[in-house]
């Protein structure tokens, strides 16, 4: 028998720019730590889909800044590293 336990999966939302060397970073930390996350990069949306998203973003950062990263129910605006670890349980650098 195999447990389900994808409840107990972190869900990782990173808003990014492509541009954005901070979102790159806050990338690379995900990947390397193999966190399941999904990417939304902002500039490359366009319309409908990019006025709901911007929506949802400021509902979680006001400030719109780049990256915003949620965790859960957790928003974390900025690449922060040691609060990642703390949120995602890792262990510290």
């Amino acid at each position: 028998m195999t447990l389900d336990t994808s409840d107990r999966l972190p869900q990782v939302t990173l808003y990014a720019l492509q541009t954005c060397s901070h979102c790159r970073e806050a990338k690379k930390f995900l990947q390397q730590h193999q966190i399941a996350f999904r990417t939304i990069y902002m500039d490359l949306l366009v319309g409908e889909e990019r006025n709901e998203t911007m929506r949802r973003l400021r509902s979680l950062n006001p400030a719109s800044s780049f990256p915003t990263i949620t965790v859960n129910q957790e928003v974390i605006v900025g690449f922060k590293e040691k609060k990642l670890r703390r949120i995602l349980s890792l262990p510290p650098e």
